[in-house]
């Protein structure tokens, strides 16, 4: 059987996954309840862990999980700090003309369980580089200082420029003919429990690298 997901550290307090796009995070509800999550697949080769933070199901790259609750409350709290340092790989569509920027936009979650932009939203801040212009696409190194639901997706949205295979912000018809959301967590930065300073990084798996072939 395939594994579906890749260990990139393993450490008695914490594991660092590549998760492919398609695969859950944790157990989800109605649809999605019997969907592969990374908590059940994880709890069959290493016993309990415990979500330190998440990443949507079509999206795909390094997560991190906690094996102990010790280290649960410990990473859970450099998250909630913004003591970690996230970069992305996202493929955008059209063509951004600055070079880098911002979007400083608050955001609430609706009913239909898309982000909006609103004026009573809870704080979210996105930075974002180009990494590379396509012909009708961007790639864009992103960062996020905050860490809300959807924030890249909704936050890119926000400004023109959907993520490319993303049919809940993007528009439907258009997004449907890309096989995966073209959104890649690529490198992460943060300190270990003993202060060490841990960096990882993840390439972006074939799927993704096919869709840029085609663009």
């Amino acid at each position: 059987m395939k594994q579906l997901f890749e260990v990139v550290r393993e450490t008695p307090e914490l594991l660092v996954i590549n998760k492919p796009s398609g695969v859950l995070t944790m157990p989800a509800r109605g649809d999605l309840a019997k969907a592969k999550h990374l908590v059940g697949l994880l709890h069959q080769r290493f016993g309990r862990v415990y979500v330190v933070h998440r990443l949507d199901r079509d999206a795909s790259g390094l997560i991190i999980f906690a094996r102990t609750a010790e280290a649960h409350r410990y990473y859970s709290g450099l998250f909630e700090t913004r003591e970690v340092e996230k970069k992305y790989l996202v493929v955008v569509e059209g063509r951004v003309k600055e070079e880098r920027g911002e979007i400083d936009k608050p955001l609430k979650q609706r009913g239909s369980g898309r982000m909006s932009v609103v004026f009573d939203g809870k704080p979210s801040l996105t930075k974002y580089s180009v990494f590379e212009r396509l012909k009708a696409a961007t790639i864009l190194e992103v960062s996020i200082v905050t860490g809300r639901r959807h924030q890249i997706r909704a936050h890119l949205y926000s400004i023109g420029h959907p993520v490319l295979g993303d049919s809940m912000y993007g528009e439907p018809e258009k997004q449907a003919k890309y096989p995966r959301l073209m959104l890649h967590s690529w490198k992460l930065r943060f300190k270990d429990t003993a202060g060490k300073t841990m960096t990882l990084e993840a390439h972006p798996p074939a799927d993704f690298m096919g869709v840029l072939k085609v663009l």
